[in-house]
């Protein structure tokens, strides 16, 4: 909100330099966004009164003027398009400097002299306007200084207010807490009731009044809006930024800035019959003030006549029922209370945005509307004449904002503002506010919040509050204590930092993907399951929470590719949504994608391209982390978004703990791979829960080797080989490895070659021949009988 220093200082006037009003605004949570002034630095300048004009005779867009300044007349040559005897203008003199360190000196225009310049406003940095001289009123003292007669030693001061404190978008707002950070009174302007001269209404039908639970008209007849509005108001108004236009509308935009109070001015022989504040019709038309045609929603609260919409509620007034300085004659002047949530939305929504709806959507003092049609009406009446009929207000109480009383603690400001306050300051900066305390006894306060304060309703409220105004940099600087007792931190448990850096050191770079994506895309990975959609999403395409975490990192690896990137590797860490809301689980993950060649280029480096098992590998990496390898299986699975015959499904002691495998062909196409793309996902608590390492002593006898050709059937898995040889090799088993599959010529077709190496060590002597041939013996007949798997002759 802009507004005028010397308009603020009207309302209360604290004496201190501006700079220093400037800094405790910021610090009280009003943050200033600048101060301009409201001129340019000039000197010498007067109201001067062009007397008399004529056609310069060598040059055909100059004028030849005689301008009085009250004691003399001078001649000045002016090229501006509305210079004219009988106005009066900004009169630079000679010896005047303006803007920019421009002096004024006698100067000769096309061969005729010149002593003085008239100015435009631009020149005088009051605006930006520069199509002509600055008129004055036809009221000016000619001879005084213009920066006197328009009370130029001012400035703008822009703040910007957070959205919960619409209450200071209004000089009564603002005054009220420059009052209470200073302690010093405000002068209200007085408001009387202005009393009915005549008996014309128009009656008002609410049919929504949850969305309208107050509002108030009045006829005011036999206006004349040829009048001007007066200078100071027009000063008020655009050191406010905004543009004067007649006295009708810049009476209800001086009202709003001044008490907060949005209103708006119909021209009442427009009006058919009374007003109708109701809900549109679906596509109705209007075209508003701005020339805009707009189709009205079935959601939008406008205000009617018998016969048609007039304006949309809170935002911006239709064109056919605005005031007309030509032709209006007769005003009826609307003040009303729009519920926030009615409002909010409703100006973007068709494109607009206005100070209306600037303030309606941030809320509006419920209290309010007639003391603004009181004033407003007072104002009419001064400016333009007219005489004014009586009040038709129609109010809902049921649907008024009510503000319970809040109960404030002593205990609970020391608490969070780390240190004592006085009671009597209490009471004393509250009441300043105009929030009213009742002293409970035993550090106690119920608070009453007055209308104004709609953002005022919890004890944390009151508290920022007192801070506020307090001043945030006299709260003293404490740093928490508290006793805390260190939690142990169990060993067999792995830190997700060091699996991220264990897949970094396997060529992976991490990516963070959103956890929302497109429903399409949650479809092609998870078919049959039902998405948990959001309610209001970013986008279309951003509206399913994931799954999985492959759709993310597969589109992340889509885009990396596409700029030309063939060797990709990713991971990622985070939750899945798995249900709907009443039962839904949140799941940390961890999971990547992998494609292109298997090693970086280089000349060492071959090219063959990354397949099932360099990712297998990498997984295993992962699961062999936290010790616990052993207790992990794959086991060939179906997965509908991996390929039918590389799919892995991963189990630890027999539970599900995640996938590996390729995408699917079909998926494949579907997305546009054109190339092997290998992912992995594993649920994240099973992956770091690993097992405590425990130190046997080293043997110092030898080890004992055998290694054994198998011949097993094509489907049997060689994890299945390997676990029934585990089973039976006894406890002195070290270390079992298969280093050799076969299958072509010398093999039954339906049958492969499996080399495993066996290695035994005794942690006390000696093993010999006998012993290990038994457990051979042993282990080849479990595989017979179990596998039907044979040593290969």
């Amino acid at each position: 909100m802009k507004f005028s220093e010397q308009w603020l200082r009207g309302w209360v006037n604290p004496q201190v330099s501006r700079d220093e009003l400037v800094a405790r605004l910021s610090m009280a949570g009003l943050e200033v966004d600048s101060v301009t002034p409201a001129a340019g630095q000039f000197s010498g300048i007067v109201v001067g009164e062009i007397l008399t004009t004529e056609q310069h005779p060598d040059a055909d867009k100059l004028r030849v003027c005689q301008v009085s300044n009250g004691a003399e007349t001078f001649q000045v040559v002016c090229g501006a398009p509305n210079a004219r005897p009988g106005i009066k203008i900004p009169f630079a003199m000679i010896g005047a400097e303006l803007p920019g360190d421009f002096k004024i000196k006698k100067a000769k225009l096309r061969g005729v002299e010149s002593f003085g310049m008239l100015c435009s406003a631009s020149e005088l940095q009051i605006s930006e306007e520069n199509d002509g001289l600055l008129e004055l009123a036809a009221d000016a003292p000619v001879g005084e200084d213009i920066r006197k007669y328009l009370n130029l030693d001012d400035a703008s001061i822009e703040i910007g207010l957070t959205p919960n404190r619409g209450d200071c978008l209004s000089l009564a707002g603002l005054a009220r807490d420059v009052s209470a950070l200073y302690d010093v009174p405000v002068t209200r302007p007085v408001v009387p009731a202005v009393p009915a001269a005549h008996d014309e209404v128009r009656p008002v039908e609410v049919s929504a009044p949850a969305a309208c639970p107050r509002y108030l008209g009045r006829v005011i007849r036999n206006v004349d809006l040829s009048k001007p509005t007066p200078l100071w108001m027009v000063e008020r108004l655009r050191r406010s930024d905004v543009r004067s236009i007649d006295a009708a509308v810049d009476i209800t935009n001086y009202v709003m800035l001044e008490l907060g109070q949005p209103m708006h001015a119909f021209d009442l022989a427009e009006i058919n019959g009374g007003i109708r504040v109701r809900m549109a019709e679906e596509g109705e038309k209007l075209v508003l003030l701005d020339g805009q045609e707009v189709a009205l929603r079935a959601d939008t609260l406008v205000i009617a006549d018998h016969t048609r919409a007039l304006a949309i509620a809170g935002v911006m007034g239709g064109e056919h029922s605005g005031v007309n300085t030509e032709k209006t004659r007769d005003l009826f002047l609307e003040s009303a209370f729009f519920e926030p949530i009615s409002v909010a939305g409703k100006a973007r929504s068709y494109g607009l945005h206005t100070d209306a709806s600037h303030r309606y959507e941030r809320g509006v003092d419920s209290q309010l509307a007639r003391e603004a049609m009181e004033r407003a009406t007072a104002l009419i009446l001064e400016i333009v004449g007219g005489e004014a009929g009586p009040v038709v207000e129609t109010v809902s109480e049921q649907h008024l904002p009510n503000i319970a009383p809040i109960t404030l603690r002593a205990e609970r400001i020391t608490q969070m503002l780390g240190m004592e306050m006085d009671a009597a300051q209490v009471e004393q900066l509250l009441n300043a506010l105009e929030l009213k305390t009742s002293a409970n006894g035993a550090g106690q306060w119920t608070v009453t919040v007055p209308s104004h304060r709609f953002d005022v309703s919890l004890e944390v409220d009151l508290i920022e509050e007192l801070a506020r105004l307090y001043g945030y940099n006299n709260l003293p600087v404490r740093y928490p204590q508290a006793r805390l007792a260190p939690q142990a931190r169990p060993e067999t448990r792995g830190e997700l930092p060091n699996l991220r850096r264990l897949l970094v050191a396997r060529g992976y770079q991490e990516a963070i993907t959103y956890s929302f994506i497109d429903p399409k895309l949650f479809e092609l990975f998870t078919p049959g399951v039902e998405p948990l959609l959001l309610a209001n999403p970013i986008s279309s395409d951003m509206a399913a929470m994931r799954a999985s975490l492959w759709p993310g990192l597969v589109k992340a690896m889509q885009h990396n590719l596409n700029r030309q990137q063939d060797r990709v590797r990713l991971f990622e860490s985070g939750l899945r949504f798995v249900g709907q809301l009443g039962d839904l689980k949140q799941q940390p993950m961890i999971a990547g994608v992998a494609t292109g060649s298997r090693q970086p280029e280089g000349w060492a480096n071959g090219r063959d391209g990354i397949d099932f098992f360099d990712v297998k590998a990498d997984v295993e990496a992962l699961l062999g982390y936290s010790g616990a390898l052993s207790d992990f299986s794959f086991v060939a699975g179906k997965h509908p978004a991996l390929h039918p015959g590389q799919t892995a499904r991963i189990e630890r002691d027999g539970k599900e703990v995640g996938y590996l495998g390729a995408i699917h062909p079909e998926l494949a196409k579907t997305l546009g791979l054109d190339r092997p793309v290998f992912v992995f996902e594993l649920v994240l608590g099973d992956v770091v829960e690993g097992r405590l390492p425990k130190f046997s002593e080293l043997s110092k006898f030898p080890e004992t080797r055998r290694d054994l050709a198998l011949i097993a059937g094509r489907d049997v898995a060689s994890s299945s080989v390997l676990e029934v040889i585990r089973d039976n090799a006894g406890e002195w088993l070290t270390d079992l490895r298969l280093f050799d599959v076969y299958q072509g010529k010398g093999i039954d077709p339906d049958r492969k070659s499996l080399a495993v190496g066996l290695t035994w060590q005794h942690p006390s002597r000696t093993l010999n021949d006998d012993e290990v041939n038994e457990t051979l013996q042993t282990i080849l007949t479990s595989l017979e009988q179990r596998l039907n798997t044979t040593l290969r002759k």
